[in-house]
C-alpha cells in the first residue's frame, strides 16, 4: 500500500472547488443567522450556551476516541477556567485535560498556530498519563506509527503515518501551509476547504504519540474561528459522533490519494449538520427564556419545568409522568393532580395518554 504522504503529489492536495463553492455560501450565510440568533440571548444565557456547547464538543470528541469522561466535571472544569462560579469539586486529569484545551482554542483562535501551542494542547490531553513517552512533543519513537484494529495476529492496518524522523519538517510545513492560507495570510483559503484540509492534513502527520483526531479535529475549529473572526462555537464532534464509522471510513479513503474532493465534501456537509445542531439549541434557549416570561409557576411547577428545560431541545425522554413530578418536587399526589391540570390549562404543558399511562411535554414556541 503507498500511503498518501509517500505519493510524490504530497502534500499538494487537490480537489474540485466547484464542488464546494454551494457549501462555502450555505456556512457563511447560516454563521450569520447564528451570530444574529446569538444576539437574542442575555449574557446568562450565553454563558449557559457556551459551556454546553464547549463541554459538548470535548465529551464528544473523546468519545470518538473511545474515552468517555464525566459531563459534569468537564463543565464544572470549563466553567472555572472561564471565571464563571462552580462548585468546588475535584476534577480528574482527563476531564481537566480537555476542558482546558477546549477553553484555549475559545480565548485563543485568533493567536497564530504555533509548535508551542500544539505542545501545550497535547500536554493539557495527555494530563495524568504514564504510558507515553512523548508529552508535550512531537513522537520520536522508531516503530511505525500505525492506525489498526482486529485482535492480535489478526490485525489490520488501515494506515501508516510518516516516520518520527520527519515530524519537526513535516509538521513546519503544515504550520508554514497554515498561516499562509488564513484569512489575512498571502494564499487565504475559503472556510470549509480550509478547516477540511487542516483535519485531514494534520491526522495524515500524525505527529503525537496519542491524542492527534482530538487535536485534529480541533485545528478544523480554529481554521473556522479564524475566518469568521469570533468562535465558531458549533457541535462538529457530536456530530461527527452520532455517525462514527462514516468518519472513520472517510479518513481512511482519503490517506490513499491526495485528490481529496470526496472528503471536503463530507466534512463540509458534516460541518453544516453541527451549524444546524448549534442554531436549535440556541432557539431553545430563546424559548426556555420565553416560556418563563409568559408563565405565572408556583415553585413546584418552576422547578419541574426548570428540570424538563434541562434535558434540552429533545425534552425529557418519554415525558413527564405524575409520578416524576412527584419525585422531582417532592409533593404530595393530590397537588402534583392539580399542579399538572394547572400547568395545561395555562397552555405551559401539553398532555397525552389517560390515567398510567399519562405524559406530560413542555409546549415551547419555536421561532
Amino acid at each position: 500500500m503507498t500511503w498518501n504522504w509517500e505519493q510524490d503529489d504530497w502534500p499538494n492536495f487537490s480537489y474540485d472547488s466547484s464542488a464546494l463553492k454551494g457549501f462555502e455560501e450555505q456556512f457563511l450565510h447560516r454563521s450569520g443567522l447564528l451570530f444574529g440568533a446569538y444576539k437574542h440571548i442575555n449574557d446568562e444565557e450565553k454563558d449557559t450556551l457556551k459551556v454546553d456547547l464547549i463541554s459538548t464538543e470535548a465529551l464528544k470528541t473523546s468519545e470518538i476516541e473511545g474515552e468517555f469522561l464525566n459531563r459534569d466535571s468537564i463543565q464544572s472544569s470549563i466553567r472555572r477556567n472561564l471565571g464563571l462560579e462552580t462548585d468546588n469539586r475535584k476534577i480528574p486529569p482527563a476531564e481537566q485535560g480537555i476542558a482546558e484545551m477546549m477553553v484555549d482554542l475559545y480565548r485563543n483562535f485568533a493567536k497564530p498556530l504555533s509548535h508551542q501551542t500544539l505542545f501545550a494542547w497535547h500536554k493539557m490531553l495527555t494530563s495524568g498519563r504514564r504510558d507515553l513517552k512523548d508529552i508535550g512533543r512531537y513522537r520520536t519513537h522508531a516503530d511505525p506509527m500505525q492506525v489498526i484494529s482486529g485482535p492480535i495476529g489478526k490485525e489490520k492496518v488501515h494506515y501508516e503515518a510518516p516516520p518520527s524522523t520527519s515530524m519537526k519538517a513535516e509538521m513546519q510545513r503544515f504550520l508554514d501551509w497554515f498561516k499562509k492560507t488564513g484569512p489575512k495570510g498571502d494564499e487565504p483559503l475559503p472556510a470549509l476547504t480550509r478547516a477540511g484540509i487542516a483535519h485531514l492534513w494534520f491526522v495524515s502527520i500524525h505527529p503525537f504519540e496519542d491524542g492527534n483526531g482530538r487535536i485534529g479535529r480541533a485545528l478544523a475549529e480554529k481554521a473556522l474561528s479564524e475566518y469568521l473572526g469570533h468562535p465558531a462555537l458549533i457541535v462538529t464532534s457530536q456530530t461527527i459522533q452520532t455517525n462514527k464509522k462514516v468518519y472513520y471510513a472517510m479518513l481512511e479513503q482519503s490517506n490513499k490519494d491526495n485528490e481529496i474532493t470526496e472528503w471536503l465534501k463530507y466534512f463540509s456537509k458534516t460541518i453544516l449538520e453541527a451549524q444546524d445542531e448549534t442554531q436549535t439549541q440556541i432557539d431553545f434557549l430563546i424559548a426556555k427564556a420565553r416560556f418563563f416570561e409568559t408563565f405565572q409557576l408556583n415553585e413546584r411547577q418552576k422547578k419541574a419545568a426548570l428540570r424538563m428545560f434541562k434535558e434540552g431541545p429533545k425534552g425529557f425522554k418519554g415525558g413527564l409522568s405524575a409520578e416524576n413530578y412527584i419525585t422531582i418536587t417532592g409533593t404530595s399526589r393530590a397537588t402534583a393532580t392539580r399542579d399538572l391540570q394547572d400547568l395545561v390549562l395555562k397552555g405551559a404543558f401539553t398532555k397525552t395518554g389517560e390515567f398510567k399511562s399519562t405524559r406530560y411535554y413542555l409546549k415551547v414556541k419555536k421561532e
